[in-house]
């Protein structure tokens, strides 16, 4: 592939702790994006707000401030530097707890609620929030220059329909904020780079920091972020500590995979029998 004639796109992905209400972390981070052309930036889960279950012992009042301080912020820089960013955020609607993923540009706000939460013993996240279950939808997904891009939770990418999805849609690039621990560091690098592979497409995957500690043990959220590509390659990997991840993808590299290896004209074949 000539990288110098193929359509590109740059993107980033800040790993992150809970950020406080000061917009100059933000905006240091933003800025130097800004800088090196980025187009798209993703947040991971629980930076905007914190871990869920830290919100049980904060007034709902605080947490609605944080978010609503957050949106306020990156509203007014996704103006001034041209850029989107793809941000999980906590909504409170009647006094509940909604988990949400905010599309922010220069000109609109969407939210992706999203679709299918942890239910486990030690974190369960279908209990605290009020997230309705309900026929599975679409991820979501937008177009920026010419890229076909989706937003991924990260629980959701273990479940084949939210793929089915981006495979028919032909997407180039699926965005998957994270609050990964307990050292799941190899288990997720390889689920990534087989989605990746068998759906043609890259995964920037965005994993916050920080700890919590429950009933004495540590939990400890350990960013790996990284950028695969349609091969089923890292491109770009995050270690443990806050940084920024900025990689530049190719039209031509998705392109080119789902010709050679024709999974989804194999299906199309299909359908059309039905």
């Amino acid at each position: 592939m000539d990288k110098s004639t193929s359509k590109s796109l740059i993107v980033a992905g800040i790993q992150l702790p809970t950020l406080g209400m000061s917009r100059g972390k933000l905006e240091y981070y933003i800025k130097n994006a800004h800088q090196r052309g980025v187009k798209v930036m993703l947040f991971g889960e629980y930076v905007l707000n914190h871990f869920f279950k830290e919100l049980q012992s904060m007034p709902k009042s605080m947490v609605k401030d944080q978010t609503d301080k957050h949106i306020s912020t990156l509203k007014s820089m996704a103006q001034e530097y041209d850029m989107i960013f793809i941000a999980p955020i906590i909504s409170i609607k009647r006094n509940t707890y909604y988990k949400l993923i905010a599309k922010i540009t220069p000109k609109s706000i969407a939210y992706y609620q999203q679709q299918i939460l942890i239910s486990y013993d030690h974190w369960n996240e279908k209990r605290f929030f009020a997230n309705p279950i309900a026929k599975l939808k679409d991820p979501m997904s937008f177009m920026v220059d010419g890229f076909k891009i989706s937003v991924l939770s990260g629980f959701e990418i273990h479940f084949d329909p939210f793929w089915q999805s981006i495979i028919k849609k032909k997407i180039d690039l699926v965005l998957i904020p994270t609050a990964s621990t307990f050292g799941s560091h190899n288990r997720w690098r390889e689920i990534i780079k087989t989605k990746a592979f068998l759906h043609g497409c890259y995964i920037l995957r965005v994993n916050r920091l920080g700890e919590y500690t429950q009933n004495g043990y540590q939990w400890q959220f350990y960013g790996d972020s990284m950028v695969v590509n349609p091969e089923g390659e890292v491109e770009i990997m995050l270690e443990d500590t806050e940084s920024m991840i900025i990689e530049t993808i190719y039209k031509e590299k998705t392109i080119k995979h789902r010709k050679d290896w024709g999974f989804d004209k194999e299906l199309r074949m299909r359908e059309k029998l039905c």
